[in-house]
């Protein structure tokens, strides 16, 4: 019994991994997200049973009841494939789904995909590392978890990095994101690029600058560009 954790990549399924075409391809039961484009579902075979856990406001599905399902079907024996959108282990919660089935006692693999915070700039033609204009890029979740006292972002911090910012998850909090990153001294002329659906048909963009962010109605899933190279690619779609 083996339960694969699948990065199914940006939306594009042709960015899905080989790897993860093959093991999705074996599938008996594909716990799946919502954003997981019905493409790369449909790889799944025709008698694999597809479990959405898609979490939306003021759904029923969490996480606990996730690692609950990953455990009940893990020990059912079989392979079961957890697709997540992007990355497992880029904000996709896959390192505490390991936490749960290795004190289960199941077997696991991790399948990476390709990542919104680089595949969706990269789509328009934005490269998050340039030569002359940033040598580091830093990705930062938006939207962190709601229970913790704290916040562990420290956008002061972040406003003196001269690299390049890629927010994920960021859009409800844009207006406090750009006031926190102007707080800490980032010039609100610094390029701002916001991309939605990044790879896919439904793909949009906007151009702006930092201290035009907040005026941005893209809605999610979004990524947000924060530097110099943001002023790249191959122009405003919206």
């Amino acid at each position: 019994m083996t339960v694969f954790l699948v990065g199914a990549g940006p939306g594009d399924p042709g960015l899905l991994t080989v790897r993860g075409t093959q093991v999705l391809s074996e599938a008996e039961v594909v716990i799946h997200d919502r954003l997981v484009a019905p493409a790369i579902l449909g790889l799944a075979p025709e008698d694999a049973l597809l479990v959405d856990v898609g979490k939306v406001a003021g759904g029923s599905s969490t996480q606990a009841t996730i690692n609950d399902l990953l455990v009940s079907y893990g020990r059912q024996g079989g392979l079961v494939v957890r697709l997540k959108g992007g990355d497992p282990f880029v904000f996709g919660r896959g390192g505490e789904e390991v936490d749960v089935l290795e004190a289960a006692g199941i077997a696991w693999e991790v399948v990476p995909g390709v990542s919104s915070a680089f595949a969706a700039p990269g789509a328009v033609g934005i490269p998050v590392t340039h030569r002359n204009e940033a040598s580091s890029v830093t990705v930062v979740t938006g939207h962190e978890d709601p229970t913790k006292a704290t916040s562990d972002v420290d956008w002061a911090a972040l406003a003196g990095i001269k690299g390049t910012l890629v927010i994920l998850m960021g859009m409800a909090q844009r207006r406090a994101i750009a006031d926190a990153l102007m707080a800490g001294g980032m010039d609100g002329a610094t390029p701002v690029a916001v991309v939605r659906w990044g790879t896919t048909p439904d793909e949009e963009q906007v151009r702006t600058t930092l201290d035009g962010l907040a005026d941005v109605t893209l809605g999610a899933p979004a990524v947000i560009v924060v530097g110099q190279v943001a002023a790249r690619g191959r122009g405003d779609d919206g």
